[in-house]
């Protein structure tokens, strides 16, 4: 990776940790807030490929870890594997229009907040697993995912000025 994306990377992911601690909080519908993190970290994967992904995930999970009030780490091992498992879809993504990233962010939204849930209810926590999945897990999910359809276009851009982005060309 190139200095002058290792930085955009950067301003990205801390960009983002700002936003989900300022902005995020007021841009709740019904009840769920969207995680630009999140949305960092799959666009990052899905331009940059696995091994930047996962990285992105541990940066951005580390700092949402130390912005909240959960245990240190849950966030930084959910986005370390959205992140790999993102990325392994790079070379699919271009030649895909809007539909893959959109996809991936629905998935990739719903495992992360998942797999969350599951961490922190195996780390002792005392949540409703079929509550939080149906009134946090599925509505987030969905959040992030429509979120992204205005989100990929332009940061794919910000972080990949080198390589042509095809994506939204088409309407399918």
């Amino acid at each position: 990776m190139t200095q002058s994306r290792t930085w955009s990377t950067a301003l990205a992911l801390i960009a983002a940790a700002v936003i989900q601690a300022a902005i995020a909080p007021h841009m709740r519908v019904a009840g769920v807030v969207p995680s630009f993190p999140l949305l960092v970290v799959i666009t990052l994967a899905l331009v940059n490929g696995a091994s930047s992904g996962a990285v992105a995930g541990f940066v951005a999970g580390l700092l949402l870890d130390l912005l909240g009030s959960g245990p240190i780490g849950a966030w930084a091992f959910v986005l370390t594997l959205v992140g790999y498992t993102a990325g392994m879809l790079q070379a699919n993504v271009f030649a895909e229009g809007w539909l893959l990233p959109f996809t991936v962010a629905l998935l990739a939204g719903l495992a992360a907040e998942l797999v969350y849930l599951i961490v922190l209810i195996v780390l002792g926590s005392e949540l409703p697993f079929w509550r939080s999945l149906f009134s946090v897990v599925l509505p987030r999910g969905m959040y992030n995912a429509v979120l992204a359809l205005a989100v990929y276009p332009w940061l794919s851009r910000a972080l990949r000025p080198d390589r042509r982005i095809r994506s939204f060309r088409r309407v399918a």
